[in-house]
């Protein structure tokens, strides 16, 4: 089965990230920060990686780069979804690693695309 973490400081949306995957198939967990994230992919590295970019403690970017730059997550697809939508937010969430950037509201369909071509690829 396939384990998408979602990480975001807002329970409405890990909320309704998590259903939508879960009607899909998929086994979720969930993270309020990059820090929580980040020991939650110690213990069970996901398939994939949904994160917000702004949150407490640690942001999406500094997660994404842990994320990529740690020899055994490295491969892991990172999907930032946030409400940053300025071109050089997307620029700079690619810079560190991010294999998609999407911005909200965004439309679960679009969400659902992005997940499973990552994980196809």
């Amino acid at each position: 089965m396939t384990t998408v973490l979602i990480v975001d400081d807002s329970a409405m949306v890990l909320e309704m990230v998590a259903e939508q995957l879960r009607q899909q198939g998929m086994s979720v967990i969930e993270a309020r920060d990059g820090t929580e994230a980040i020991e939650k992919i110690k213990v069970t590295p996901p398939d994939l990686v949904v994160t917000d970019v702004v949150m407490p403690k640690m942001n999406g970017y500094e997660l994404c780069r842990w994320i990529k730059n740690n020899s055994t997550t490295k491969n892991v697809p990172v999907v930032m979804c946030t409400t940053k939508s300025e071109e050089f937010d997307k620029y700079w969430g690619m810079k560190q690693g991010a294999d998609a950037y999407l911005t909200k509201p965004y439309h679960p369909p679009e969400l659902l695309k992005t997940i499973k071509s990552l994980l196809r690829g």
